[in-house]
């Protein structure tokens, strides 16, 4: 093999264009939540009008628990770790149970809260706020 086809397998193997098939990819790539409207399917209308500010929390709620009812001023995404998660809608009076490993859009400027069953829940919680802006409001 010439100079020029080793040059071109190497090109096409460092952009991913002629992995070899029995490679490991070196990244593996899977979109667990993308949406423009929350879990109840109200749209998301806009982002706050200053600098961005990125939360990440790792929550950890007991088993029986009624959280209190509250808003996101900011669109949030969860990950369900473990257990199992009601959100209800105050006004609405939706409910929908999220289990280990899924995923659920937020609500933002709606009243609502979570209920845990008989087993501890964990999420990490993304938020996509601005500096200063408090994560939730108690309602």
């Amino acid at each position: 093999m010439d100079n020029r086809s080793l040059a071109l397998i190497a090109c096409l193997f460092l952009h991913g264009c002629g992995t070899p098939p029995n490679a490991l990819a070196p990244i593996e790539r899977q979109i667990l939540l993308q949406s423009s409207a929350s879990w109840d399917g109200t749209p998301y209308t806009g982002y706050p009008q200053s600098a961005p500010e990125l939360t990440l929390l790792k929550l950890k709620i007991a088993p029986h628990t009624t959280l209190a009812w509250h808003t996101h001023p900011m669109p949030n995404a969860a990950y369900i770790l473990r257990g199992e998660l009601t959100v209800q809608s105050r006004d609405s009076g939706h409910a929908q149970v999220f289990k280990q490993g899924q995923t659920l859009a937020e609500m933002v400027n709606i009243v609502h809260r979570g209920v845990t069953g008989d087993t501890p829940v964990e999420l990490l919680v993304f938020y996509a706020g601005s500096p200063g802006m408090p994560l939730s409001h108690t309602d």
